[in-house]
């Protein structure tokens, strides 16, 4: 098999792991407030909408904790195996969300599925971008990324198909389609060149380097080995990183809170504005759609002037389009808007993890993403208690417009203030370099 040869194929199924997993994630994480209406005062839980809120809110913990848990461990143990360990977690235990006999089991089922789903992100991230090819880094980036939306149009539409005849539990079984992912993972997923430098595996590391055509620069193994030798998680929090760090946390926590409140509480602003029920899932579908193409479209542009830009510029959009709901349009208006907050939301969030991804070295990417996700986690869990409190207030729509647009105006003008690349980054891409070239590590002296 020739060098090329291999670089395309296995790059190709890299990527189409990282983002099957992350439909599996996306399905997982969102199918809760589809089956929702099955749930609430339905057999066999009978459960009230007060239990519902708890169990959804203990799941978001369980997120946080399972970022928290892997930004510290992925960068130790590897991305391969943490990747295809999430994966068999959260759908193992969506199976058993769909046979939990009581309303305890089902919500234990569901904190320790979403334990898993928290660990996937920082790890398929960190893969996909490590190699993705220099040039093409945020449009492959983007397209994986366009998974776990997909997996919000997939749980959506499972739902629609399935409860009314057979009840939510075969909405949750289809959950465990994540065994594929994480079968393909076993089989043909390599392990990160650069855990395995970091782990002192240089020879393991300069094959697999080889074999994908990926670019290590001279300097890897002498800067990736003084980092082996300290803490991920330190260098996070280093003098030359806290307080950036502490930006993109403060940025990523922003972010979730919009995403999170806005998407629980859409349903209600719809109903709120003159909607019937049956139109909140459309509503999901152009949200879920609109991050989806927002999120293709901005890793295009993105690829020519830069991640940040991007990620501003979607802050302001979900604000600008959260506002123009104030004013209470037509229909086919406000399912533009609806997309474009969509886009804002969740869309921004991709291209968040985007910038994540490339903003730390290759040692400490995996870790960077995890603990970035695990504070944003805290928005997402805040999120919809947000909605609520501004909703019990009485001001209606506008009020619950306007308070999910102040956080993103706020991500906005935070992210104004990072960087456009890491510390130490080039400012241009490396030349092109032939893969068995690039492949080959310098011995140490």
């Amino acid at each position: 098999m020739t060098a090329l040869s291999a670089t395309h194929r296995s790059r190709t199924i890299v990527y189409f792991i990282c983002w099957l997993s992350l439909i599996a994630d996306g399905y997982d994480l969102y199918v809760y407030g589809t089956t929702l209406p099955a749930i609430i005062g339905q057999e066999p839980f009978n459960a009230t909408a007060a239990q519902a809120g708890a169990v959804g809110s203990l799941a978001l913990v369980g997120m946080l904790i399972g970022s928290l848990v892997v930004g510290i461990l992925t960068d130790k143990l590897g991305r391969r195996r943490i990747l295809i360990g999430s994966v068999l977690l959260f759908s193992t235990f969506m199976l058993a969300c769909a046979f939990a006999p009581t309303w305890e089991l089902f919500a234990a089922a569901r904190f320790i599925a979403c334990f898993g789903v928290g660990g996937l992100l920082p790890t398929a991230v960190a893969l996909a971008n490590e190699f993705a090819l220099p040039e093409r880094k945020s449009l492959t980036l983007g397209i994986v990324l366009t998974g776990p939306a997909l997996g919000t149009v997939a749980a959506s539409l499972s739902s629609m198909l399935l409860i009314e005849n057979y009840s939510f539990r075969p909405v949750y079984a289809l959950g465990c389609f994540g065994f594929l992912a994480a079968a393909l993972a076993w089989k043909f997923l390599p392990e990160s060149p650069a855990y395995l430098i970091a782990a002192g595996r240089p020879e393991t590391a300069r094959e697999i380097s080889r074999d994908y055509g990926l670019v290590l620069p001279p300097a890897a193994p002498q800067a990736l080995g003084e980092a082996a030798r300290r803490s991920p998680t330190r260098q996070l929090v280093g003098t030359g990183l806290r307080a950036r760090t502490l930006r993109i946390w403060l940025v990523t926590l922003l972010s979730m809170l919009t995403m999170f409140g806005v998407s629980t509480w859409l349903p209600q602003i719809m109903r709120n504005a003159g909607y019937g029920m049956g139109s909140s899932v459309s509503f999901l579908l152009a949200y879920s759609l609109g991050a989806m193409l927002g999120t293709v479209i901005a890793s295009l542009v993105g690829q020519r002037i830069g991640v940040k830009p991007l990620v501003v510029f979607g802050f302001s959009t979900a604000a600008a389009a959260l506002l123009l709901m104030t004013s209470n349009p037509g229909t086919a208006l406000m399912m533009l808007l609806v997309a474009l907050t969509g886009f804002g939301g969740m869309g921004t969030q991709n291209q968040i993890n985007d910038y994540i991804a490339q903003f730390y070295p290759g040692g400490i990417r995996a870790t960077g993403l995890g603990w970035a996700l695990a504070v944003g986690r805290l928005g997402a869990i805040a999120g919809p208690t947000y909605g609520a409190m501004i909703i019990a207030t009485g001001t209606g729509v506008p009020g619950a417009a306007i308070a999910f647009a102040i956080p993103a105006v706020c991500g906005a003008a935070l992210m104004l203030t990072l960087p456009r690349v890491a510390p130490g980054a080039p400012a241009t891409p490396n030349p092109p370099t032939r893969p068995e070239q690039s492949a080959t590590l310098p011995s140490s002296k």
